[in-house]
């Protein structure tokens, strides 16, 4: 005794239109895009009946192609995505590592006294007189070298007179 299923005599796709619908509305969550994806199968199941395609198990197939177009439409949908700068693959402090590694790079170009002076600097010492105190020099050639150093700087990163290197990420 064979358990198989036999199509009803009038087996024609419009028997399966409601089953694809269906199918679709679960697969799309969404009961216009349902809608759509059954009627486009639908629409390439019978085309390739006009050809005069044999197609043994109507229901399975037509099953199968609405699955298969989900797929494909999903996939394209995705490919179709323009990401944005928050949608990024890049770490949050990656910018800011490359913008130190930058400034570092530049500092390490810049003449010797300059530079020493801006590590001072980078590592706590801000006062103009600590400085002067740190390094032997007079407070004034202190605050000329590290307004030539900062200069410098802003020229050889492309940042406006007025910008700070903290504006660089």
């Amino acid at each position: 005794m064979s358990f198989q299923k036999t199509p009803p005599p009038n087996d024609d796709l419009t028997t399966h239109l409601a089953a694809m619908t269906r199918l679709a509305r679960r697969l799309t969550r969404n009961r216009d895009l349902a809608d759509d994806l059954a009627q486009d199968a639908a629409l390439r199941i019978w085309a390739r009946l006009a050809r005069g395609a044999e197609i043994d198990d109507l229901r399975a197939y037509s099953m199968t192609t609405l699955r298969n177009l989900a797929r494909s439409k999903a996939r394209s949908v995705r490919d179709d995505v323009e990401f944005s700068d928050d949608m990024a693959a890049v770490g949050p402090d990656a910018l800011r590592q490359l913008a130190f590694r930058d400034t570092c790079a530049a500092i390490n170009r810049l003449p010797a006294d300059q530079a020493r002076l801006l590590t001072l600097v980078l590592a706590g010492q801000a006062s103009p007189t600590d400085l002067a105190n740190t390094t032997g020099c007079p407070v004034g050639t202190v605050m000329s070298r590290l307004a030539r150093a900062r200069a410098t700087l802003r020229r050889d990163m492309d940042l406006d007179a007025d910008m700070s290197v903290a504006d660089l990420y």
